[in-house]
């Protein structure tokens, strides 16, 4: 085919302008007449059409197998669909095709390209928010664990928070709401969420109606509209979905490192506070500027913080020991076999009965763990001294060099009841702090005291504050005060002294 620009447009001159000899210009330019037709037809060389689809006599039979498994593959895990050459593999296999790859490749195209969906851009309102949970590695304290990475975006500001927390589930999810607001200032009108089981107990349709206790206290507390993506279409919430890969990728790498979750989210906050100085593409104004100009469509916080936690009843073992969330706590063993109300939260796990406090411990997110507090098994130690070298509870325990010489010493000065003396020095942890107990143990050694009774009395002395000395200065009128003597002729007299 003639495809030369110049000489096209020359011919196109010379005949629509010049009127010259159509057939003397094919003369001229060796060309076939109907190449002269098609560039009298056309601007510019059209390019290559082919007139109807190319036959595929080998592959036609083979196509409704093709096109079903296809079909099929939109049901399979994401990761485990078949590739263009495992279908050709099939195929060829065990329907005896016997084409070559390319042709299949190009059905395979076609098909896909056909059945892409195509979405509608959507309005981002001021007011409008959306959040979900992804994953992100994170070294805790030394540990390194997968830990849930909780995002929530103002669409309209570009505004985002981040927050990990060891596990998603009903109370991190509230924790992360409540932080999320804290840090925008206000609650958005409207949050946009996928058919998470912590928000949806029942999906109804395509989406999720049946909302779950915990989630509909979050909502009556902050006063905020939910709205749920329809099932499996993320792109109802491509706004978070898009910046919870980019605080991944911005915030978290290299893969932080902090003493715990809280010192973590404290710097994950401080990264969202300097992401508002970007400028989103195509806007003139930075995301901190937008998100003070739609603070005035965000709700207000409530006065009253949102309560974040699990309650629970339980009932305490013949080891002292209370289950909750697959890891058994620890409480004084006068509770054993008692009932008792858990209160957990993000961090803590609280044990109370009528309303006291008797166990309280750092919350542990992994499973099947036990965690014990030696302070609770002081007072059967004491019934049982034997055990004291065996416990289970105390294993670990590891208290200043002080209290090794003190039993010593008790050992030395009571002989075998110095063990359960020893015991009882423990036991002023019920109401001490280690602290407080070790300085005390300290100044009992220096004064060579080697009983329980003395400890304690050093421990109480060193407890009390002295009276401060009352200061004359700025009241001229005490001094001018005269207290006469008292009469104490009537107690003399019941005591048998003479008068004066």
């Amino acid at each position: 085919m003639f495809t030369h620009m110049h000489n096209w447009a020359e011919i196109r001159r010379r005949v629509l302008v010049d009127r010259q000899s159509k057939r003397s210009i094919c003369r001229e330019f060796d060309i076939h007449w109907d190449t002269l037709q098609k560039i009298l037809l056309h601007d510019e060389p059209p390019g290559y059409r082919q007139a109807r689809p190319r036959a595929r006599p080998k592959l036609e039979p083979f196509l409704p197998i093709l096109h079903q498994i296809l079909q099929d593959d939109r049901k399979a895990p994401r990761k485990q669909r078949h590739t263009v050459r495992r279908l050709f593999q099939r195929l060829r296999d065990e329907y005896g095709y016997r084409g070559g790859l390319t042709m299949v490749q190009g059905v395979v195209q076609a098909w896909r390209e056909g059945q892409a969906e195509a979405f509608l851009p959507l309005i981002h309102r001021p007011g409008d928010a959306q959040a979900d949970f992804g994953r992100a590695v994170v070294d805790i304290a030394g540990h390194s664990s997968t830990a849930a990475l909780f995002v929530m975006t103002l669409t309209h500001s570009d505004a985002i928070f981040c927050a990990v927390f060891p596990r998603e589930c009903t109370l991190t999810f509230q924790e992360g709401h409540r932080l999320a607001f804290a840090c925008f200032g206000g609650v958005p009108r409207r949050i946009t969420y996928d058919n998470t089981r912590i928000a949806v107990a029942r999906i109804i349709g395509q989406r999720g109606e049946g909302v779950t206790t915990e989630f509909l206290r979050l909502k009556s507390h902050y006063l905020f509209e939910s709205h749920f993506c329809r099932v499996r279409s993320p792109n109802e919430k491509g706004h978070v979905e898009s910046l919870l890969g980019y605080a991944r990728r911005n915030f978290l790498v290299p893969v932080p490192e902090a003493d715990s979750f809280a010192a973590l989210n404290a710097r994950l906050q401080q990264s969202c506070r300097g992401d508002l100085g970007r400028t989103t593409r195509g806007q003139s104004l930075t995301n901190g500027q937008l998100l003070e100009r739609e603070r005035g469509e965000l709700l207000n916080l409530p006065e009253e913080p949102l309560s974040i936690r699990q309650v629970e009843a339980v009932r305490a073992n013949s080891l002292s020991l209370v289950r909750f969330d697959r890891n058994d706590y620890s409480v004084p063993t006068r509770y054993a076999h008692r009932r008792l109300t858990v209160v957990a939260d993000v961090e803590r796990v609280r044990m109370e009965t009528a309303g006291t406090i008797v166990a309280d411990h750092t919350r542990c997110w992994d499973r099947c763990r036990t965690i014990f507090d030696p302070v609770h098994y002081l007072g059967l130690l004491e019934r049982k001294p034997g055990a004291l070298d065996f416990a289970l509870p105390l294993e670990g325990w590891e208290l200043p060099a002080c209290f090794a010489a003190l039993r010593r010493r008790l050992a030395e000065d009571h002989g075998p009841r110095g063990q359960i003396e020893y015991i009882r020095v423990l036991r002023l942890l019920e109401r001490a702090t280690l602290e407080e107990l070790t300085a005390a143990v300290e100044q009992a050694l220096r004064l060579e005291i080697s009983a329980v009774d003395g400890v304690r009395l050093i421990l109480e002395h060193r407890r009390d504050r002295p009276t401060a000395p009352l200061d004359l200065e700025g009241r001229p009128h005490l001094p001018r005060v005269s207290v006469p003597p008292p009469d104490l002729s009537g107690y003399r007299s019941l005591c048998g002294e003479a008068q004066p």
